[in-house]
């Protein structure tokens, strides 16, 4: 199973992407508005929050070779609206209407309630909706998730199933639209069969 970890910082993505198709200006203002937006937010695993945008970017740039500057900004912008107090209005602000409807496709609405039901809830219907979603919404949740379970084993070993069997039922047959999706999901799932 191929790993993208390879750009830590917004210098290092940048090198890598100049001189391709997409507009570098328009995703350095895309990485320099989701930087200032999480602020010091961290992943679970303690690194700065950042990396896990980073890391979708180039699943989908040197994986997927996806080379649309619309699809790229709202990959490194996925999380603002749900982890953020930026909206959805000032992503368009920003970004403008393209950007902003594929943010907020990927966009995990708040619970009805507060309890771990409610929660559960909310996220199932929301993976469900995904399968409505245009296609540019399912690869930037691809890319996504994609960056979540790369390193799965590095979580608890709870949550490691949990999410695990999630992703094999929501966003594996996402995959199925996109070959290189297709094929790095079913390696990634021989990777960690041992979780089913």
């Amino acid at each position: 199973m191929e790993r993208f970890t390879r750009w830590r910082t917004w210098d290092e993505a940048r090198a890598a992407l100049t001189g391709g198709e997409a507009d570098v200006d328009a995703l350095a203002r895309a990485a320099e508005a989701a930087e200032r937006w999480h602020g010091d937010q961290l992943r679970p695993t303690g690194a700065p929050y950042v990396e896990h945008l980073l890391e979708a970017l180039e699943v989908l740039v040197r994986g997927a070779g996806v080379t649309d500057t619309t699809m790229l900004s709202a990959t490194l912008l996925h999380d603002v609206v749900e982890d953020t107090e930026a909206t959805v209005a000032d992503v368009e602000a920003a970004f403008g209407p393209e950007v902003a409807e594929l943010v907020d496709w990927v966009t995990k609405p708040p619970a009805a309630g507060t309890s771990r039901r409610d929660k559960r809830a909310a996220k199932t219907a929301y993976l469900r909706r995904l399968r409505d979603a245009p296609h540019e919404a399912v690869l930037v949740k691809l890319a996504d998730r994609a960056s979540n379970v790369q390193t799965l084993d590095r979580m608890p070993p709870d949550f490691q199933r949990r999410y695990y069997a999630e992703t094999v039922t929501y966003i594996v047959p996402l995959a199925e639209s996109d070959p290189w999706f297709r094929d790095w999901y079913a390696s990634w799932q021989r990777h960690f069969a041992h979780l089913t």
